[in-house]
């Protein structure tokens, strides 16, 4: 048998480690390494930086004195952040519970009713309106919605409240043009879009077997929903809710533009209030006091530790409510 020749270059590559042989993949490997370790760094790195800027805050008045103090004045040197917990938490979820049932019932539709083009036409509408910058929706709703909505909702109430049940008056307040509950309304507005992009895809994975077996039992189109879809698509649409909650507790621009930024407590549906993001971008070009400074960031610590706990609670309940786990 004859002897295979073996190329010159084909033994000089032998010699070459083996790490060095392809530098291509291995460069890609390091760029690719590097990104997913810096996602990493940035989300530890955050959140210390924060804490170190807000650490005079905390020794001043203490991690739990300072959320629990209703009183932010900034001349007085006195910061508390309850007002603004108080005041994010309401609009979000009252966004949600109002954003929540119109964005499944859409998902809905499109996903198990509409015919084809008019399902195009309305999940391109609904994806038109996520992209919509908030700053445009805010100006919209400064100019036309929250003018209309105190001649049209909140005077009226207030008028019968005055003549039939003084008791409200307390919750309601003296209607403003911006309030909290224009804020909250508007907030519904922008998130129904991403509820319903969630949803309508966690009932697009549901399987077509899915249906099928439902449809051969003799089950109505309304019966195939509740027992076989809402079922398996349940998952994906807690988890969309929850992220739709945390895009609202992070909104900035149009809350801080109809809210009425008052930092006092107590808050009334028809009054101004504020949130945390909206005391950030108020008051953060204006904080040139160091304690100032150091409890704005306090604020924005404690928004971020909000935010993440929200998502790791989304992605906690979609493993638990996970159906391939048996869970459900």
């Amino acid at each position: 048998m004859a002897d295979v020749v073996v190329p010159a270059s084909a033994r000089a590559a032998e010699l070459i480690p083996a790490r060095y042989r392809n530098p291509g993949d291995h460069f890609f490997k390091l760029v690719v390494l590097g990104l997913s370790s810096s996602i990493i760094l940035l989300a530890v790195v955050m959140p210390v930086v924060l804490f170190i800027e807000a650490a005079p805050t905390f020794r001043a008045f203490g991690f739990m004195d300072f959320l629990t103090e209703t009183t932010w004045d900034p001349v007085a040197a006195i910061h508390g952040a309850w007002p603004f917990v108080v005041g994010t938490l309401i609009t979000s979820f009252g966004a949600l519970l109002i954003a929540a049932l119109p964005a499944i019932a859409v998902a809905i539709f499109v996903s198990e009713y509409a015919p084809k083009w008019l399902a195009r036409v309305i999940n391109y509408t609904v994806d038109l309106l996520a992209a919509i910058p908030s700053v445009v929706i805010g100006l919209w709703a400064i100019f036309n919605f929250a003018p209309m909505m105190r001649d049209l909702v909140y005077m009226p109430i207030y008028m019968w409240a005055i003549e039939e049940a003084e008791w409200l008056i307390p919750i309601i307040g003296a209607p403003s043009t911006y309030n909290l509950i224009t804020a909250t309304l508007i907030l519904a507005l922008m998130i129904v879009p991403y509820t319903v992009a969630l949803s309508r895809d966690a009932i697009a994975q549901v399987p077509v077997e899915q249906r099928e077996a439902s449809w051969a039992l003799g089950s109505t189109r309304w019966e195939v929903i509740r027992q076989a879809v809402l079922p398996y698509a349940r998952t994906g649409i807690v988890a969309g809710l929850l992220l739709s909650l945390a895009r609202g507790l992070g909104e900035t621009m149009a809350v801080a533009m109809l809210i009425g930024n008052r930092n006092r407590m107590p808050f009334t549906l028809f009054g101004p209030a504020a949130t945390m993001p909206s005391v950030i971008i108020n008051e953060f070009r204006e904080a040139v006091e160091p304690l100032h400074y150091s409890s704005t960031m306090a604020v924005g610590l404690y928004l971020f530790v909000v935010t993440i706990g929200i998502n790791l609670l989304a992605s906690y309940i979609q493993r638990k409510l996970s159906i391939s786990k048996g869970v459900l």
